[in-house]
């Protein structure tokens, strides 16, 4: 199960959205959160996932990567059906029991958080599966870049960021292996009661961690034997250039986002 999750991941593809500058698509994904969050009628997900749907297709990302990231959030989603199933009370009630009631619009609402969740995360992986690291720490550090007249540290913020998405999948490779492990050496970590498997857990994260702090170690020694010393005076070898690949790209999604905004208003 944990190999399915691809957060953080990246796919080497020459692509339309691979070649665009990162700090766009970071704009376009934020654009693209607004855009979902925003629209309160299933017209402005149908939109969402019109815009999702032509950049899955400009990304060349297999479309088996999406059941993959979302098939280990499977009981995240059962759960949010299920407590706005239950807890929205509006409209004809088509069931009752004692204190539970399921209304027509809490299975409207359910379906609608759902539909939600999924083209989110979509849209976001989207984001990490055509840039790289490197791209996305270049990227954030420029579009954070007028903090710096403030004093904030720019640049080891975004490596830290960058770091930590990295590392993602090589975690959940490393808990991988471990659950493994544990299970050759006949832990059961799938069976008994409820603090049983809270307890059984306890040989899974002290490993997890000692590992996670060991690669931390040899991720910091190496950097200082490059003489890495933070943001002051690098040089990078590519530099971020916007073309009009990029502006019509932004154009799209803003376009996108004022045809949710009019329909909400038209809705309301």
């Amino acid at each position: 199960m944990l190999k399915d999750i691809t957060l953080g991941q990246y796919f080497p593809i020459n692509s339309v959205l691979h070649r665009l500058d990162p700090r766009f698509k970071i704009i376009e994904t934020m654009l693209l959160i607004i855009l979902l969050f925003w629209g309160n009628h299933y017209s402005a997900l149908i939109i969402g996932g019109v815009l999702i749907f032509i950049a899955q297709i400009l990304s060349k990302v297999p479309l088996k990567m999406n059941w993959k990231s979302l098939k280990p959030l499977l009981p995240v989603l059962a759960v949010t059906a299920l407590l706005n199933l239950v807890f929205i009370d509006s409209g004809e009630t088509l069931w009752e029991w004692k204190f539970l009631k399921i209304t027509q619009g809490g299975i409207q609402t359910s379906f609608f958080m759902v539909f939600r969740i999924i083209l989110l995360l979509i849209g976001t992986s989207l984001l990490t599966y055509t840039t790289s690291p490197i791209l996305l720490t270049d990227a954030i550090e420029s579009l954070m870049s007028p903090l710096k007249k403030f004093h904030f540290p720019v640049h080891e913020m975004a490596m830290m960021m960058s770091i930590a998405l990295r590392f993602i999948p090589t975690l959940l490779e490393e808990t991988d292996k471990i659950i493994s492990a544990q299970k050759a050496r006949g832990a059961a970590l799938d069976s008994g009661k409820f603090m049983e498997r809270v307890k059984a857990m306890i040989p899974i994260l002290i490993p997890l961690f000692v590992s996670a702090f060991r690669r931390a170690e040899e991720l910091a020694t190496a950097m200082e034997c490059r003489c890495y010393r933070g943001g002051e005076g690098r040089t990078r070898l590519r530099q971020l250039q916007a073309s009009k690949a990029d502006y019509f790209s932004l154009v799209i999604c803003l376009l996108f986002l004022a045809l949710t905004v009019t329909i909400n208003i038209i809705f309301t």
